[in-house]
């Protein structure tokens, strides 16, 4: 497992709220039947995600959470740091502290180059890029008549 349970759980309730309409928000609730997240367990992530500023909540007949900002302008980063789950390249596979070339665990090199494409696809990808996908049409294929 690349992330751990409470940053898995985070993407996937962001990935959530991107797929509603512009400015509908959902309750925890409903957030949780959706997502399959356990609802204690979602509303500890959903109040580090309003702290961090990527969501915000509202109560009453038209509560609930929302994001922030477009979906286009959050990166995956930003939901990381907000989980404690920032990437660190000196971050070893072992747990053992920080490792580098010069100090390395036996997985670092291997580990290293997995840590940096994890790093890198979260500084470039945004919640957009779910929008995006959800978007995209139905590919249609034809099956060939035989002659």
């Amino acid at each position: 497992m690349i992330f751990s349970q409470t940053v898995e759980y985070a993407l996937r309730a962001m990935a959530q709220l991107t797929v509603l309409q512009d400015g509908e928000a959902v309750s925890s609730k409903d957030l949780a039947k959706r997502t399959g997240i356990p609802t204690h367990y979602l509303s500890k992530v959903l109040r580090r995600l309003v702290a961090a500023g990527l969501l915000e909540s509202g109560k009453g007949h038209h509560g609930g959470f929302r994001l922030t900002r477009p979906p286009k302008s959050i990166r995956f980063r930003e939901v990381l740091v907000a989980m404690d789950g920032d990437c660190d390249p000196t971050r070893c596979a072992f747990g053992w502290g920080r490792c580098n070339a010069h100090n390395p665990c036996l997985l670092h090199s291997s580990f290293s180059r997995l840590n940096s494409a994890v790093c890198g696809w979260a500084d470039q990808s945004t919640l957009g890029d779910i929008q995006q996908a959800t978007r995209r049409p139905a590919v249609v294929t034809r099956n060939r008549q035989r002659p």
